[in-house]
């Protein structure tokens, strides 16, 4: 990951949360995120799991 621009890192990291990719993925850029000192774009991973589980509840029951 070191070849990434903190942007492009970003970025991947703020797709991996919309495409709702493997926990252990986004767990992996999010601490790149955090060696790179860029703690400020996490967004906790109990809050992206939380809105997954709700979205899927929600389709299940539709």
């Amino acid at each position: 990951m070191n070849n990434l621009s903190n942007e492009l890192l970003i970025e991947c990291y703020q797709k991996a949360l919309e495409l709702k990719l493997e926990d252990d993925f986004i767990r992996l850029i999010e601490q790149e995120l955090e060696r790179r000192s860029l703690t400020y774009i996490i967004k906790p991973l109990a809050t992206h799991l939380t809105e997954s589980i709700t979205t899927e509840s929600a389709s299940i029951f539709s």
